[in-house]
């Protein structure tokens, strides 16, 4: 027994010197290491270079696509487009949320004013496990003012006026905050530079905020799209059904402007921050809309000097059957088997698993776009941004947009053909899909 004594009294001695600080450094080590999980419905993209640029010849004299060695780190990708049930999610979040705004203001139940320690919270925060009774008299007219007014009813159905679902959202503006000139400077302890805001005003840097850049935008899909785009051309059906009806959940959004997908993408990385937060779980990177490098990267599934996603020359298969929802044979649009857009992952994936790299829908990406881009970016994550004003010309609200869509010939669904569109347009050809870059080393 004294033995048995002896050697739990040696242990508890060895453990708390063990436990001790040695005075070495040894860093500051969180309790368990981190592994990145596989975030839902994305695919790894690998670290790695290639030849960016025509893998066949371009237009002529267009001199906008030049063929470069690039290297890219790694990043995770949606592994099909946005579909209109995922991009509803989006706009139910801000319906709810303009919703319980308005309840908030009048009935308490609806506002948390209190922490768990009894501190009261100001600006007070939205009740989200109160449930909205679309029965209860007192709230629907409350909500009143959220519907179209009687005389905009058609068929005096009652619904949400889309009008009325605009979310505000934030970002911050690195590439202003980085300049030397805006940066704090320690011996004055302020900062004495100036920065541009979202409305083109020069303002003098008051402190951190001044670099946290605040808008609103409209997040309901222009549906009208399908109408506008076309002359001549019956798309009634698609204008009015697309978007909502359960036929086309799993179709790609469109009608989205690049606007409207960065929100998206900012609203994406709120809710899952939220969640590991509740969870005590660390943050992860930002949702963002891919750089035209890295959408041409991961299209190309590692295959180099390939002009489509699947390899090879032709946009048939051995036994004659298209390999992507674009526009055939001079206008017989159904030859590949759909007239518009068709489901998410309707073709084969391409070697890194991500399907509808070409054709469907053309891609936003998070790129400006200008023809001698190539010649001046970096080789290391090349990139090229701009914060169009809204004074500015529209040749500066140009955005790069990639993939292809399936009213497009075959020229463009090529992996290097690179076009544009207008950051705050909306078309019936033109979605998006999101990106995270991979956090640590991706050759661990």
């Amino acid at each position: 027994m004294k033995k048995i004594l002896l050697y739990v009294g040696i242990l508890t001695i060895l453990a708390s010197c063990k436990s001790g600080d040695t005075g070495e450094l040894v860093g500051v080590e969180n309790k368990k290491p981190y592994f990145e999980p596989e975030p839902y419905g994305m695919v790894y993209i690998k670290a790695g270079s290639f030849n960016m640029g025509p893998s066949d010849q371009d237009v002529a004299w267009a001199q906008n696509v030049l063929s470069k060695t690039v290297t890219v780190e790694a990043f995770w990708m949606d592994d099909t487009e946005i579909t209109n049930s995922e991009y509803r999610q989006f706009v139910y979040y801000v319906r709810d949320s303009i919703m319980r705004r308005m309840l908030a203001a009048q009935i308490e139940d609806f506002a948390i004013t209190e922490d768990e320690y009894g501190n009261a919270i100001d600006p007070p925060l939205l009740n989200w496990e109160m449930e909205i009774d679309r029965q209860d008299e007192e709230q629907n007219n409350i909500l009143n003012e959220l519907y179209y007014s009687k005389e905009e009813r058609f068929f005096n159905r009652k619904q949400i006026d889309t009008r009325k679902l605009m979310y505000e959202y934030f970002w911050i503006d690195y590439k202003q905050a980085a300049s030397k000139n805006n940066r704090y400077n320690f011996e004055t302890k302020q900062y004495e530079g100036f920065v541009y805001n979202n409305r083109g005003e020069k303002v003098e840097i008051a402190n951190r905020s001044s670099f946290i850049f605040r808008d609103v935008i409209n997040v309901y899909p222009d549906t009208m799209c399908w109408i506008a785009d076309f002359t001549y051309s019956y798309n009634e059906p698609m204008a009015t059904m697309y978007f909502w009806h359960a036929a086309y959940n799993n179709y790609p959004v469109v009608g989205v402007s690049w606007k409207q997908a960065t929100a998206f993408c900012i609203w994406r990385t709120m809710r899952l921050n939220t969640a590991l937060e509740n969870r005590g779980e660390p943050f992860v990177h930002d949702y963002r809309l891919p750089s035209e490098t890295e959408w041409e990267y991961a299209a190309r599934g590692g295959l180099d000097l390939s002009m489509y996603p699947w390899g090879g020359y032709y946009t048939r298969n051995n036994e004659g059957c298209f390999l992507a929802n674009f526009k055939p044979l001079r206008g017989n649009y159904t030859d590949d088997g759909f007239a518009t857009t068709a489901r998410v992952g309707s073709f084969e994936a391409n070697e890194y698993g991500l399907y509808d790299m070409a054709g469907n829908v053309a891609e936003w990406t998070a790129s400006a776009y200008d023809e001698s881009a190539y010649i001046y970016t970096h080789d290391l994550n090349p990139d090229y941004k701009y914060n169009a004003l809204p004074d500015d010309p529209p040749v500066l609200k140009r955005k790069v947009i990639r993939g292809g869509s399936w009213k497009d010939i075959a020229y463009y669904i090529q992996v290097s053909t690179r076009s544009y569109e207008y950051q705050d347009t909306a078309k019936s050809y033109i979605g998006f899909r999101c990106v995270r870059s991979y956090l640590g080393n991706s050759n661990e």
